[in-house]
């Protein structure tokens, strides 16, 4: 089965960026955009992974630690490589260090287990679409022009998952197969721990 690890986004975060992907997608022609609901934050891209090997795959994200929570914040837009001849379009992901360290922690783990390590460094993003060619690319750079700035929410969490990717003919389905919470869970102060007097 092909697996990645990613963090969730909100769904007030999803519907701010199918309101700008639906005010310029008709500028455009040669973007394949993306599909809003499965979006989320790439920590590592695992591949092909036997059944068998999916359960050391996830003993070893079970150990991936922090000592806070993530805290991201989602705005403004550009182009990788560059904006002249742009293979991807992309929404920015501002974060609090820990989520880099992360990535690097879940890289660690993945490695460990033969799963060779990315050599791109870690950027994280937002794909909105991919170029198929540059037709309509003027007009798209000409209609972001009219937006000051672009504020797509922030949010904060303790949880990451390993997801299951499936390549279908309307694109890919994303399957939740295990969550990790990466924080420690503070007890509540009103808590009675066992066997206290």
């Amino acid at each position: 089965m092909r697996v990645f690890v990613a963090l969730d986004i909100p769904d007030e975060v999803r519907e701010a960026i199918r309101s700008l992907i639906g005010q310029l997608e008709k500028n455009c022609r040669g973007a394949r955009w993306a599909h809003v609901e499965g979006m989320h934050v790439t920590l590592k891209f695992i591949g092909e992974a036997p059944p068998e090997r999916v359960g050391r795959i996830q003993a070893e994200l079970a150990a991936v630690r922090s000592d806070q929570p993530v805290e991201l914040s989602f705005r403004d837009v550009g182009f990788f490589p560059n904006e002249r001849h742009p293979r991807v379009f992309w929404a920015g992901i501002t974060a609090t260090p820990n989520l880099t360290e992360l990535a690097t922690e879940v890289e660690r783990r993945m490695e460990s287990l033969g799963i060779p390590r990315e050599q791109r460094p870690f950027r994280p993003h937002l794909t909105l679409a991919r170029f198929k060619s540059e037709e309509g690319l003027e007009r798209l750079r000409e209609a972001l022009r009219d937006f000051k700035s672009l504020e797509f929410g922030s949010t904060r969490t303790r949880e990451f998952h390993l997801y299951q990717s499936q390549l279908k003919p309307r694109g890919a389905e994303y399957t939740r197969l295990a969550t990790f919470c990466f924080t420690p869970v503070k007890e509540s102060p009103n808590s009675i721990k066992a066997g206290a007097t």
